[in-house]
C-alpha cells in the first residue's frame, strides 16, 4: 500500500446542495481530494435538516455524506461572494453545482465566466433534466428522476400503483457517481488538452442508463415491460421466496443449467426435464406456477437451511436482509463495509465504508460532516490571506 491517495493534490469546490452534487464531491474526497464545501451563511445545505436529526443539530445524512469536507459559508448572490468564489476557482480543479439551470448564470458564475478565470476547471452540473432540452427549467428531485427515468413504472405489482423502487434518492446517488466518473474522465482529457470542460447530468439519465434492454426491446419488438413484483424479465425462477422462519431468500436462476441445479436441490430433478421446465421458454410460459412451486419448497425450511442447500448445489442465493441483519453478518464485518467513525459532536457513528476498494491507494473517511462554517478561518485567512478586519466586514455584511 502506498502512502498517498489517488486524488491527493486535487481541489474540489462543492457549492451544490442536497445529495446529488454533494455525493459526487464526497466520492472524490474519499480518495484524497481536498473538498471545500460552500454553504449559504446561516442556512447551510438542506441535507443538514434532511432525515434523522442528531443532538449536534445536523442530520445523520449530513454527518455521513459530508465526510472529509472542509466547510465554509459564502453568499454567492452578493458581489463580494462572487469575487471570493472566483478567487477559490483560480486554484481549483473541479467545481460541483446542482442548481436549476440558469442559476449560476444569474449570479454571474456561468461556465463562460468560470472557465475564463481558470481554463483548466472542470465544472460538474447536475440538475433534474440537464442543461439543455425543453424540460431543463423544471425542478427535479430523486423521486422525479426515478419516475421520468422509467424505473418507478417497473416497481411493484401489475395490479397496483407503482411503488418507490427501494429509495427515492437512488437517482441522487447514481447522478453523484456518474458525476465523479465524468470528473475523472475530464481530468484524463485535461492531461491531453490542458483544458477543463463541463460534465452535464440530468437526475433521470443514470436511471435510464441502467435499465438493461428496456430501450432496444421497445424499439425492436414494441415490448413495453410492465411491473412484475419481485420477478425478473427474461428469467425464472428469479425472485424472492418465503422461508419457514418468516424471512425471505433471493434465488436467481439465470440459465437452464442453474435451474437444473435448483431442481436437484429441491429433490425434484424431473422439474428440469425437457418436457417440463428445463427449457427457459417453458418456465416463462408457466412463470406463476414455477414461482409457486419454488415458493412452496422454500416455505418448508428455515432460511439458513435453504442457504446451505442452495450453496451445496451451486444455486445463486442470498438472504433478503434488513439493516439489523446486515450489522450482524460476518461477511460485512470481514470486508469492513460498516465503518465506525469517532466524532466530537455525536460520538462514534456507523457509516457505509468507502467504495471501491483500491489495493495501493485506498480511500478513507477522515472525519464526518462538520458544523456550518467550521473552516471559514482556515480557508479565508489561511488560503486566501484575508485579514481579521476583512473577515469582520464580510461577516457583518452576511457574505460569510
Amino acid at each position: 500500500m502506498l502512502d498517498v491517495q489517488a486524488l491527493e493534490g486535487c481541489r474540489v469546490l462543492d457549492i451544490s446542495t442536497f445529495l446529488a452534487g454533494p455525493f459526487c464531491a464526497t466520492q472524490l474526497g474519499e480518495f484524497g481530494a481536498d473538498v471545500i464545501k460552500v454553504e449559504l451563511p446561516g442556512v447551510g445545505d438542506a441535507t443538514r435538516r434532511f432525515g434523522t436529526m442528531t443532538e449536534c443539530g445536523d442530520s445523520l445524512p449530513w454527518l455521513s455524506e459530508s465526510r472529509n469536507k472542509r466547510c465554509i459559508t459564502l453568499d454567492l448572490r452578493k458581489p463580494d461572494g462572487v469575487a471570493l468564489i472566483k478567487r477559490l476557482v483560480e486554484n481549483a480543479d473541479v467545481l460541483v453545482e446542482n442548481f436549476q439551470p440558469g442559476t449560476m448564470e444569474r449570479w454571474g458564475l456561468g461556465w463562460d465566466v468560470l472557465s475564463a478565470v481558470n481554463p483548466r476547471l472542470i465544472m460538474v452540473r447536475i440538475s433534474g433534466y440537464g442543461q439543455t432540452g425543453p424540460y431543463k427549467d423544471r425542478p427535479g428531485f430523486g423521486r422525479i428522476g426515478n419516475a421520468f427515468g422509467g424505473l418507478s413504472f417497473l416497481a411493484g405489482y401489475p395490479d397496483r400503483a407503482p411503488v418507490t423502487p427501494g429509495s427515492a434518492t437512488i437517482p441522487d446517488y447514481m447522478a453523484g457517481l456518474y458525476g465523479a466518473l465524468g470528473t475523472l474522465l475530464a481530468m484524463q482529457a485535461r492531461e491531453k488538452t490542458g483544458r477543463g470542460q463541463v460534465v452535464d447530468i440530468g437526475l433521470y439519465e443514470p436511471i435510464f442508463r441502467i435499465l438493461d434492454e428496456l430501450a432496444p426491446a421497445f424499439q425492436k419488438m414494441g415490448y413495453v415491460r410492465q411491473r412484475m413484483g419481485p420477478g425478473t424479465v427474461n428469467v425464472v425462477p428469479h425472485s424472492h421466496y418465503p422461508t419457514k422462519d418468516g424471512r425471505w431468500i433471493a434465488i436467481a436462476c439465470t440459465s437452464d443449467k442453474i435451474f437444473a441445479r435448483l431442481a436437484e436441490a429441491m429433490e425434484r430433478p424431473d422439474l428440469a426435464g425437457p418436457e417440463r421446465w428445463g427449457p427457459l421458454a417453458h418456465r416463462e410460459r408457466d412463470r406463476a406456477l414455477v414461482d409457486e412451486t419454488v415458493g412452496a419448497w422454500t416455505s418448508r425450511f428455515d432460511r439458513a437451511d435453504l442457504m446451505r442447500r442452495c450453496e451445496e448445489s451451486q444455486v445463486p442465493c442470498g438472504p433478503v436482509y434488513a439493516i439489523d441483519e446486515i450489522f450482524e453478518d460476518p461477511h460485512y464485518a470481514a470486508r469492513g463495509n460498516i465503518l465506525h467513525v469517532p466524532d466530537s459532536r455525536v460520538g462514534e457513528l456507523a457509516v457505509a465504508n468507502v467504495v471501491p476498494r483500491l489495493s495501493e491507494t485506498p480511500g478513507s473517511v477522515k472525519w464526518l460532516g462538520e458544523a456550518l462554517g467550521a473552516h471559514n478561518d482556515e480557508i479565508y485567512q489561511g488560503m486566501l490571506g484575508l485579514d481579521a478586519a476583512e473577515m469582520a466586514r464580510l461577516r457583518d455584511a452576511g457574505v460569510i
